[in-house]
């Protein structure tokens, strides 16, 4: 599958004009995206991506970003800063990015930092507490002091932080696919990277745009898969899994979320009985759901 690469002018779609309304314009024109007065209005950046299957238009891009945030947050405002009951750190912005705190070792993968360098390399201001580090970690020692900080200047920064950078977090969900589908192809024994390719390919074509949809949103909702320190019992649950499980099987988006399923549902049984995974067996469910097309 190619790249997409850079030409979509990024708008704020209807469902981020409503977290405006909800947060209040005065909370954002503090973050200017451009080097703009800090009392200027927010610029949303530049960007647009494209394929072999066809251009990643700009509605496409806008609702790709919607519906990461429906299902990550079913689209609150209040969502954008989070800490899970079972978790043992927060998750924040649109797509739910984790965040550890200094020497916290975890099998899942930290993104937040990652974000905050791709939006420094946009040439986003960040909150000042932000700055001090290349690496910033996570300042709250526990779920309950976090959420004993939601409405501490602190937090009501962050939140707004994130909601003025919503769209940039969703070009930055779709920069990670860009980066990662050659790693997962050339993961697998050379005897299957053909068929790998096949079937990303063909899944990113099916059904505009919830082909692309779909493989976007799993590599983030549940990574690559080709990081080893996230298995249970030595098994994966990423994009490369469900790929390999769809190695003997037609290229469908049916199939795709057959093969998701399954591979979620293994990890649920594979996973440590202190986290309980089955209590999000169907949510996990449904967002698969999401990637196909609706019913005749």
């Amino acid at each position: 599958m190619g790249r997409f690469s850079s030409s979509i002018t990024l708008t704020l779609s209807t469902g981020l004009i409503l977290l405006l309304v909800s947060f209040g314009y005065s909370a954002l024109k503090k973050y200017r995206l451009d080097g703009s007065s800090d009392e200027m209005p927010v610029n949303l950046a530049r960007a647009t991506y494209t394929s072999s299957q066809g251009a990643f238009s700009e509605p496409d891009f806008d609702w790709l970003g919607q519906q990461v945030f429906r299902n990550e947050c079913r689209s609150r405002p209040a969502c954008l800063t989070s800490w899970n009951a079972g978790e043992d750190f927060p998750s924040l912005g649109i797509g739910h990015f984790i965040w550890y705190r200094a020497g916290q070792q975890e099998i899942f993968e930290e993104s937040f930092p990652q974000l905050l360098s791709f939006l420094k390399r946009r040439q986003v201001t960040l909150p000042p507490w932000l700055q001090n580090s290349a690496d910033p970690d996570n300042p709250w020692p526990s779920r309950a002091a976090f959420n004993a900080a939601q409405q501490s200047e602190q937090m009501r920064e962050l939140r707004a932080f994130l909601l003025a950078t919503a769209p940039l977090q969703a070009e930055f969900i779709v920069s990670r696919f860009n980066l990662t589908e050659d790693e997962i192809v050339f993961s697998f024994p050379p005897a299957d990277r053909s068929k790998a390719r096949q079937i990303l390919q063909g899944l990113a074509a099916a059904h505009p745009p919830l082909g692309q949809y779909a493989l976007i949103d799993y590599l983030h909702f549940k990574g690559s898969g080709l990081n080893p320190a996230e298995r249970y019992h030595n098994m994966g649950w990423g994009l490369k899994q469900v790929v390999a499980e769809m190695l003997e099987t037609e290229v469908s988006l049916q199939q795709f979320v057959e093969a998701g399923t399954a591979v979620l549902d293994r990890r649920i049984s594979n996973a440590p009985a202190e986290r309980r995974e089955s209590r999000w067996r169907a949510g996990w469910h449904n967002r698969l759901q999401s990637y196909l097309p609706p019913a005749n």
